[in-house]
């Protein structure tokens, strides 16, 4: 493996042998820590949206699971 740091960007080299499910994870956790490296979000806030998506998904989905 080689790390190489650039003005704008950290390169990762890693040999084909490598995994690709464990660096999918691994990318997939980067991409969401950089995503949110800006977020002024709480936990709070990020628990009610959860929430709302949940039961909104719910809302518009229930009669699929639910025959009444």
């Amino acid at each position: 493996m080689v790390i190489e740091r650039t003005n704008n960007e950290i390169i990762i080299r890693l040999p084909a042998h490598v995994d690709t499910d464990g660096l999918q994870k691994l990318i997939d956790y980067l991409t969401y820590k950089e995503a949110t490296s800006q977020s002024k979000a709480t936990q709070s806030d990020v628990d009610k949206l959860a929430t709302d998506v949940k039961e909104g998904w719910w809302s518009r989905n229930r009669n699929k699971f639910i025959k009444e």
